[in-house]
């Protein structure tokens, strides 16, 4: 209880009990965990200075616990705090003043300030203070807690919340910090405030919780703080007594000797004091929260004993706080395993206490190693963080397996953990260096001391097998390695200079990787930014990081303009080396060949270029030379015109050739040469290239490929490298033409060329979609969907009207074989497709390419669809094919949908119904898993269309798709279902969009369609119908019973933050009716069941109805017209008679009929909504009213409640059977200097020395608590 001065109270010591809470818990303090602290015996509060007596000063001045002064209220500590304008250190003095002078009125206002903090509108008053007890003042503040949105100011945004947790927290610190020399000793005030707070702290109100606890381990950090500097005030008393104590007799002052052990023993005292206060707020708070439900709660428990552990290791730093911390590493919060590990971090950085981490170490690092796989980004960023803290500490920690779950983070798309997992890999391999090496003067070359890392990094690189992501590896470790990775002078000396006498030269597998880490090097140092797949994009560079890029740039000129030549032609016949070395250009400073006379240097890079192109027929290689020579070609430097001169020769000679090549090879006719056609096709290949990235319009290369093109259409025996390539250059002449046009400077004949090229080119490939060869057909389609989307309508947008001569649109007939080339080389099995390629797709990697092929090809003709190039009802043959390539092309389908809708609803919506209907022809399973799964999907990709038009309704949409289901009866007799009738399977999915009275109008419709024999079917042939009838049928006879289960469950869920209690204001929208309006339209209902599917009993609002039991002849004659002959063959069902469909409404009477029912029905729902909105305030008030009966509440206040412990699953379950007797007083350690208890200082890893005797008779904890 929070006792009054006068009053003789009782302390007792927290009780480490649990705190799980029933249900119908009235906020007692059952375990006296609510009482105020003491030492022992029961103590009488001493009387400060300036106290007044016994009643005297209390309410004097006050009205409802604040100050008054001239009728005018003080601002109160909350605003104070929560303003954030004044100086702490002032406002603490002021307090500490006002409880000089009457510390009951102080610590009201204290008391006060915390409620306050929590959120709560409530006042405890001087007479709460006085007469009630904490569990009852916490009740009370319970029932006035008026909050409207759940938030409190610990958790409320805005920017004057903005810092009211800093300053909460810096109050408690400096309140501690001034009353650590007397006040927190007088057993009053710090009795009252812990006693306070570990009362509000095991309250199910989460503010209270929250706020209670957080000011708890902050009051404990303040406690440790001071407990350090007794520690620390106490060594020095020590050392002087000790000191005095060994002079002679006749100089020692035994005046000083007793001042001394005075002092030693008021310290002493004064440290007793701080162990029983931080013993109290540990057992009565820590071990209790740092477990809660709530999150936010536990990371503040584990933030704070990190912070202890570390400011006072001496007593903190053992296995009986670190298991706290163990075990909280496996939470299921990510925010509370990250406090786990930046706590652990501030330990391991300091290797004095490396010592005390061991036995934790070894029980828990392999918790931390599978930290570094955390789905939380953050959480194994701080693991591997903590790792290499580490192995900085010890390198025999970690074993090899450790550390090799770490390397391969180093290729994580995610930057943070990648750059975390390459300091740790630099730390591991790159940070050991002999003492010779910084002991010798520095050397240049493959000599220097970085060219052993740098074969350190190529092996790590090739022994890692991701030879494709060495860009994603320099990455890692440019922030930690970067005067490595910048090292070019020794990685051109490793791949150019002789090996020493005695070293082991580079193999050919290495000298590839070290060419492709030096050229991802150079692209780092020159761009700045991560590589692709790694980071949202480019930032701003600094000013210091610009001027490092410009240096980098220069050095890396000066460097490789020498040396590349030499590098290209070592290297010349290899194609891997020249593609990467070819790229160095594109990063050059290209000004420093005339500022550094390189001139020479350039020459020669232009005639290995030229070699290298003569010599070389693969793509990469050319292509590397093309965009070389685009880098070189810069008109603001003045080598363009060498440059240029030299492009134009090369590019003259491959026309040339090419052109005396192609006559030559034409008038061969069927019967080429194989020499000639290669020597063609390397030419042309070539020419592709380069005219990929340069324009090469003056030598007309259209008239010649389209002349090579034709001749592969007429005689049919073209190679099909010839023909794609020849494919490929066309449509690079037709795009430079199209640029040339764009610009306005072309004229009117060049605009007509173009357009009779594009048109003339167009009807080409749509020839070549029916070769023989599908890389030919591939080929032409993408083409052909390129220039269809370049050419549409779209090309005049942007103010380009002149250019709408060009605009063309696909005939019928080019449209058509676009959608059959995707429905046969797209919609395959996989098995087809590898049997089709001659077995190459035998590899998985194989597979895996042909299927990305397959949706590049997808992608293209879905663009078509989206941009309105070919019509959009093309698209059903491509969204019936949903279901089956749901796995390889989902995906692509549905994005294609959801922008087909945004461009036209009603079209989009013709287009999924069209394949809606297509589908069913689609034979379905009738298994249930495989009909449900499909059914589902069926109903989250055709949702739209049902949803596109919002002047109809969903019943209609869905009432008018029935005829389709029954219009094609079966061939083999009526007996058998209709062909259609599988897809009510997939309309079934949408019964749950509509309204109950309009599931009873699409019910009334169905039945329309349905005979009298179809109601009796129940083979599993009919179970889409029975499905669809029973999804129209559920949930159309609760209306009542949602209005009673609504209301009466509401007094057992968890109230969510913004929730109210029931009231006459809450709307029941068309799910509540009465009990009268419900038997009207359940007569009707019954009247409309199948004699198959009886109704369950209703239930109503007094009674339990149960319905009248029909003969099946009686109950369906409203609905089934039976003839004489069906009656008979009802009675005698084993006389077999034919069977008729209902002849079909038209759809005008359909929609018509529909109408008039719904508006029929409109009438009927309203009353039903107003009856139920009645019965509901009726409920409403009457639990009200017995509430108000009980005293529990207010009428309108009802405070979150929530499950205060945390749930044990997924967690360390069996460690939490121990804890209640697991938990060990705090017992600071004695002076280092006093010899009379230094014998006495406890091993703290020893479990022996951290428990009662009580507990050590029973169980033998320490480590063996973290086995459990």
């Amino acid at each position: 209880m929070i006792a009054a001065p006068e009053l003789q109270t009782e302390f007792h010591y927290p009780q480490d009990t649990d705190t799980r809470f029933s249900s119908d818990t009235d906020f007692d303090d059952p375990d006296g965990r609510n009482a105020v602290i003491g030492k022992g015996k029961a103590k009488k509060g001493k009387k400060g200075p300036g106290e007044k007596g016994k009643g005297a000063g209390k309410g004097a001045g006050r009205m409802n616990g604040h100050h008054q002064e001239n009728g005018m209220e003080n601002v109160m500590l909350f605003e104070v705090v929560r303003l954030g304008k004044s100086a702490m250190q002032s406002v603490v003095d002021d307090w500490i003043e006002s409880y000089k002078h009457d510390r009951d009125v102080a610590l009201l206002d204290l008391i006060n300030f915390f409620i306050q903090c929590s959120g709560c509108k409530g006042v405890v008053t001087g007479e709460m203070f006085r007469n009630m007890q904490n569990s009852e003042i916490i009740r009370k503040m319970t029932e006035e807690f008026d909050e409207d949105s759940g938030d409190y100011p610990l958790t409320m945004a805005g920017p004057q919340w903005k810092k009211f947790k800093s300053s909460f927290c810096e109050f408690i610190g400096v309140l501690v910090r001034q009353c650590q020399y007397s006040i927190i000793y007088d057993e009053y005030m710090m009795d009252t405030v812990i006693s306070l707070l570990t009362g509000l702290s095991d309250s199910q109100v989460r503010a209270f919780r929250h706020t209670s606890t957080l000011a708890a381990m902050k009051l404990m950090t303040a406690l440790v703080n001071v407990a350090l500097n007794l520690s620390i005030n106490m060594d020095n008393t020590q050392r002087q007594y000790e000191a005095e104590r060994n002079k002679m007799i006749g100089k020692r002052a035994n005046d000083r000797l007793e001042l001394l052990l005075q002092k030693r023993k008021e310290l002493q005292e004064n440290q007793d004091e701080i162990e029983n206060m931080m013993n109290a707020i540990f057992k009565g708070v820590f071990v209790h929260r740092y477990r809660d439900a709530i999150a936010e709660i536990r990371a503040i428990c584990i933030e704070e004993i990190g912070v202890w552990m570390k400011m006072y290791s001496d007593a903190f730093l053992n296995d009986s706080y670190l298991k706290y911390v163990g075990w909280t590493m496996h939470d299921k919060q990510g925010e509370v395993r990250l406090k786990c590990l930046t706590a652990l971090q501030g330990l391991y950085h300091n290797r004095e206490l490396n010592a005390k981490l061991e036995l934790f170490t070894s029980r828990f690092k392999d918790r931390i190693v599978s930290m570094t796989l955390d789905k939380e980004y953050d959480v194994a960023v701080q693991a591997i963080k903590l790792l290499t803290l580490v192995l900085h500490s010890s390198d025999e920690v970690l074993t090899a397996e450790d550390c090799e779950s770490v390397y391969h983070l180093v290729y994580s798309a995610h930057r943070p953990v990648a750059v975390a997992a390459g300091e740790f890999l630099f730390k591991k391999l790159f940070s050991h260096r002999d003492p010779e090496d910084d002991s010798m003067p520095k050397r240049r070359g493959r000599q220097s001391v970085n060219a052993n890392l740098i074969k350190t990094a190529v092996f790590f690189f090739l022994e890692s097998e991701l030879h494709e992501h060495a860009a994603y590896l320099v990455d890692s470790m440019w922030d930690c390695a970067a005067e490595i990775l910048k090292d070019w002078e020794c990685m051109i000396s490793l791949l150019l200079d002789e090996p020493l006498p005695g070293e082991e030269a580079l193999t050919d597998r290495q000298e590839t990787a070290l060419i492709e880490i030096m050229l991802c090097t150079i692209r780092q140092a020159a761009e700045c930014h991560p590589p692709v797949g790694r980071g949202t994009g480019k930032r701003v560079l600094t000013a210091k990081e610009k001027k490092t890029q410009l240096d980098d740039r220069t050095r890396m000129t000066e460097l490789f303009a020498i040396a590349l030549p030499a590098l290209l032609a070592k290297y010349s016949v290899d194609a891997e080396k020249v593609t990467n070395l070819l790229q160095l250009p594109q990063f050059f400073d290209l000004e420093i060949y005339t500022t550094g006379r390189l001139e020479k240097h350039l020459d020669s890079l232009l005639r290995q270029i030229r070699e290298i192109v003569e010599k070389h027929t693969d793509t990469d290689v050319l292509e590397a030379c093309s965009k070389t020579y685009h880098a070189l070609c810069n008109e603001e430097f003045t080598i363009f015109n060498r440059v240029d001169i030299a492009r134009s020769q090369l590019l003259d000679e491959q026309v040339d050739k090419f052109n005396r090549l192609l006559e030559d090879f034409l008038q061969e006719g069927e019967d080429p040469d194989e020499d000639d056609a290669y020597q063609v096709l390397s030419t042309l290949k070539r020419i592709t290239a380069f005219h990929n990235a340069h324009d090469l319009s003056k030598w007309d290369l259209f008239t010649s490929n389209y002349k090579l093109l034709n001749t592969g259409i007429e005689n049919g025996d073209m190679p099909e490298q010839i023909v794609i390539h020849a494919l490929q250059c066309t449509h690079y002449v037709i795009l430079w033409s199209l640029a040339k046009v764009s610009e306005g400077t072309s004229k009117k004949e060049d605009m007509l060329t173009l357009r009779k090229q594009m048109r003339a080119f167009c009807l080409m490939c749509q020839r070549y979609l029916t070769s023989v060869n599908t890389a030919v057909k591939e080929q032409a389609f993408t083409i052909l969907c390129d220039l269809l989307l370049i050419f549409s309508h779209q090309i005049i947008s942007g103010g380009r009207e002149a250019l709408e001569p060009l605009v063309y649109t696909p005939e019928a007939s080019l449209q058509s074989d676009l959608l059959n080339f995707i429905l046969d080389h797209v919609f395959i099995d996989q098995d087809e497709d590898s049997n089709s390629t001659d077995g190459q797709q035998d590899d998985e990697a194989s597979k895996i390419e042909a299927l990305h092929k397959r949706r590049n090809l997808l992608a293209a003709y879905c663009k078509l669809i989206i941009y309105n190039v070919v019509e959009m009802n093309t698209g059903a043959d491509i969204f019936k094919q949903y279901m089956r390539y749901y796995n390889d092309y989902g995906d692509i389908i549905k994005e294609t949908m959801s922008k087909t809708r945004q461009i036209d609803k009603i079209q989009c919506a013709k287009t999924l119904i069209l394949s809606l209907q297509q589908v069913s022809d689609y034979k379905v399973s009738y298994l249930p898993s495989k009909r449900c799964s499909y059914s589902m999907r069926c109903c989250q990709i055709w949702d739209p269309a049902l949803t596109a038009h919002p002047q109809l309704s969903v019943a209609l949409k869905i009432a008018c798709l029935h005829p389709f289901a029954f219009k094609e009866p079966n061939p083999q007799g009526e007996g058998h279902p209709p062909l259609n009738l599988a897809f009510l399977d997939i309309l079934s999915e949408f019964s749950s969009k509509l309204m109950r009275q309009d599931k009873r109008t699409v019910h009334m419709y169905l039945e329309r369609f349905m005979t009298f024999q179809m109601a009796l079917q129940r083979e599993d042939c009919w179970l889409p119908l029975i499905s669809y009838r029973n999804s129209l049928q559920a949930g159309g006879d609760d209306d009542t019973m949602s209005v009673v289960s609504g209301i009466s469950s509401r007094g057992s869920s968890v109230r969510s933050k913004k929730a109210k209690p029931a009231t006459g204001k809450r709307k029941l929208p068309e799910e509540e009716s009465s009990s009268s309006s419900t038997e009207v339209w359940m007569n009707r209902e019954q009247s409309m069941q199948t004699p198959i599917m009886m109704p369950s009993p209703h239930l109503t609002s007094t009674i339990m109805r149960e319905p009248k039991r029909l003969r099946p002849e009686e109950s369906y004659m409203g609905v089934y017209t039976m003839t004489p002959d069906q009656q008979q063959q009802h009675t005698h069902p084993q006389t077999p008679q034919p069977q008729h469909h209902q002849t079909p409404l038209d759809y005008n009477t359909q929609v018509t009929w529909m109408l008039a029912q719904r508006q029929q029905q409109e009438e009927v729902a309203r009353q039903q909504q107003e009856r139920a909105m009645n019965y509901a305030k009726l409920r409403s008030n009457l639990q009200h009213a017995i509430r108000r009966g009980t005293g529990l509440m207010e009428d309108d206040e009802e405070p979150i409640v929530e499950d205060v412990m945390m749930s044990s699953e997924g967690r360390i379950e069996d460690l939490n059977e121990g804890m209640d007797f697991d938990t060990m007083d705090i017992d600071l350690p004695p002076s280092k200097n006093r010899r009379e208890r230094s014998e006495l200082k406890p091993d703290f890893f020893d479990p022996a020395s951290i428990m009662d005797e009580s507990v050590r008779s029973t169980h033998f904890l320490g480590y063996d608590a973290f086995q459990r």
